[in-house]
């Protein structure tokens, strides 16, 4: 019986090198072009007691959480030409992010003083929370306040709902802040006297993400033609007498080639293909 045709390769001519093998990129499904609130709005309501002289406030018992985008939608990602996509987007700094707190003023609030207007100051906050004015029409706006990035920590606030945008680095957290809320003089910007300020703290937990560890490991790569699905990789530590073992591992298409991952063995060995059909061939050393 005829030797089936071989193709030998000595591991002495093997470039020992570790190869790093990465899939390319699966595009994106979904571009965004808003920052989603990553659940149910989570009411920072205020209300004025006229006949206790003071401002209060009461917050929903839900904790939201802080969430890359990565997590929350793994399929997306933001704008490239929007304000927030550097801090965001999880091919740049992919921080987690929430807008789920909502200010509102309370429906049985009393009316505030005549020429007076509502301030809220961050007093606290944990390292690494950052906040945000955010606006998802145009003219958009992704704008540091409450003291992040030296913004000031006074908001001067309209009464009108607004869901501050809030943003820390993945795995960081438990996170807070500490706020307070007072009536001033609009004109002056001064407190007014004898009126008790709202005392109020959010908090968030934040969405595990482990960040992958990379392992690079000496490999053998194994090619041959990618038309050459009819054929076998086989080793053996004798060249000359065999016998020669198929190898089991599956060949994956690395620019045309068909390519085998290998871990290097302590001692020589010799590699060659041969057609599948001789795999069954009863006369087929090794087999």
């Amino acid at each position: 019986m005829k030797t089936p045709r071989s193709l030998f390769c000595p591991l002495a001519v093997l470039a020992l090198a570790a190869v790093a093998f990465v899939p390319s990129a699966v595009a994106h499904g979904i571009t965004l072009t808003n920052v989603p609130m990553q659940g149910a709005m989570v009411h920072v309501g205020f209300a004025f007691h006229a006949d206790h002289g003071e401002l209060h406030a009461h917050i929903d018992p839900a904790v939201p959480v802080l969430t890359p985008l990565s997590v929350s939608q793994p399929e997306a990602m933001f704008d490239a030409a929007d304000p927030w996509y550097d801090l965001l987007d999880p091919h740049h700094q992919g921080q987690a992010f929430n807008r789920q707190y909502g200010f509102v003023m309370d429906g049985e609030t009393d009316p505030l003083p005549e020429g007076s207007a509502v301030w809220i100051r961050q007093v606290a906050a944990s390292a690494g929370l950052q906040a945000f004015r955010y606006r998802g029409t145009d003219p958009k706006a992704w704008e540091p306040m409450f003291g992040t990035a030296g913004s000031t920590n006074v908001f001067t606030w309209t009464l009108t709902m607004f869901h501050p945008a809030y943003a820390c680095p993945v795995n960081s957290g438990p996170h807070h802040a500490d706020y307070e809320a007072f009536l001033v003089n609009a004109a002056t910007g001064e407190p007014l006297a004898g009126i008790e300020p709202a005392q109020f703290t959010l908090t968030w937990t934040v969405a595990g993400q482990e960040m992958p560890s990379l392992t690079l490991a000496p490999k053998l790569a194994l090619s041959w033609a990618g038309s050459g699905t009819n054929y076998v990789a086989e080793a053996s530590a004798d060249l000359a007498n065999g016998p020669w073992t198929a190898l089991t591992n599956t060949p994956v298409t690395v620019d045309g080639q068909l390519t085998l991952l290998l871990a290097p063995e302590a001692t020589e060995r010799f590699y060659r293909l041969v057609p599948k059909v001789a795999v069954t061939d009863p006369g087929h050393e090794g087999h």
